[in-house]
């Protein structure tokens, strides 16, 4: 499909958000960006258009953060999303637009009431660092939600805040993470044909707001509170969730 004003405004929109929620705020909110763009168009194109576009903000990022991660618990969230990403690429090649835009919608419902829950009490974070083993399975649901949704920030936040990182370190090891597993999604996407001429004739369009976001969610880091951008964050995700869900299901 091609991009009107409107559309292209939305996107524009979309995009810098993504910067700044990966640029500052730990990359969990970003794939709010792939959903919304979702409701507008097929949701292989909206997947299609974010990820160069958030290679891009990778890239913006990691200068500012370049060896203050955790490289213990990175190294494990890495070695467990490859295989995930794997297993994306097995479901994408049997799923139609309707069962992405579900899992999409599904995903980021999910993460508003995980992140509630936490709120309310109900899920406590763990009181120690979980085992390798739990590094790993959060790596590989991660692979897998960021293939198909760009939303592999949940998962690897419940490992990662198991070590109870400074906020700089948590910020910076998922700049480190999904650095190297968007790099690995680029080639099955090329093969599975989610680019096409249409995406990167976008991303051209496009990158500008990717860095801008980029720019202003690394100040954001050191100068906003995180309670305001999320609360923004979770009323998106919960209105276009839930109309990605009833799109797919009606």
């Amino acid at each position: 499909m091609q991009m009107d004003a409107q559309i292209f405004a939305l996107a524009a929109v979309a995009v810098a958000f993504a910067g700044v929620s990966k640029g500052g705020f730990g990359s969990g909110a970003a794939f709010a960006s792939a959903a919304i763009l979702a409701l507008v168009m097929p949701p292989g194109q909206a997947l299609g258009i974010m990820l160069p576009l958030l290679m891009l903000i990778d890239l913006a990022t990691l200068r500012p953060y370049w060896r203050r991660w955790d490289w213990q618990a990175g190294r494990l969230l890495i070695l467990g999303a490859l295989p995930g990403v794997g297993l994306g690429v097995a479901l994408w090649r049997v799923a139609d637009d309707d069962m992405i835009r579900l899992l999409i919608g599904a995903i980021a419902l999910a993460f508003v009431g995980w992140r509630l829950a936490q709120a309310r009490g109900l899920i406590r974070p763990a009181s120690r660092r979980l085992g390798a083993g739990w590094g790993l399975a959060a790596g590989l649901a991660a692979g897998f939600t960021s293939f198909v949704s760009h939303a592999g920030g949940p998962p690897a936040a419940v490992y990662l805040l198991s070590g109870r990182p400074d906020k700089t370190t948590y910020q910076a090891t998922t700049v480190l993470i999904f650095w190297i597993v968007n790099i690995a999604k680029a080639v099955p996407y090329a093969v599975l044909g989610i680019f096409t001429a249409e995406t990167l004739i976008a991303n051209l369009a496009l990158a500008p707001f990717a860095l801008l976001g980029a720019w202003a969610g690394v100040k954001a880091h050191f100068l906003v509170p995180e309670r305001a951008f999320f609360a923004l964050t979770y009323l998106l995700l919960t209105l276009t969730g839930a109309k990605l869900v009833w799109d797919a299901l009606t």
